[in-house]
């Protein structure tokens, strides 16, 4: 048997640097957005002096102690390939058998 090479397949390209980039920077914006809604309904639920407010103020300044530090996490991180749907497996190609009748060469 001779030795194989192994073929690069498309699907398992890494995503561009810039890219990546990019999808880090939109889920920092949005974790931080969302931490500036809690800022603003935090403030609305003060004024109209919510039921249980006690309560949503704990949950909210965990929510805001919570995000920015999460949010830097995950903006440093790189981004993790999934394999989608086309993940790729190694297996042997399928031998097709022998046609029935002699075949005719083009060259």
């Amino acid at each position: 048997m001779g030795r194989r090479e192994k073929t690069a397949v498309i699907t398992d390209a890494a995503i561009s640097l810039e890219e990546e980039r990019r999808y880090r920077t939109i889920r920092y914006i949005v974790m931080m957005s969302i931490r500036g809604f809690l800022v603003i309904l935090l403030g609305v639920l003060v004024m109209a002096d919510a039921p249980y407010l006690w309560l949503w103020l704990l949950f909210g300044v965990a929510g805001m102690a919570v995000l920015p530090w999460l949010a830097v996490l995950l903006a440093n991180d790189r981004v993790v390939k999934r394999p989608g749907r086309f993940f790729h497996r190694q297996r042997r190609a399928q031998t097709l058998p022998a046609p029935d009748r002699p075949m005719i060469d083009a060259e």
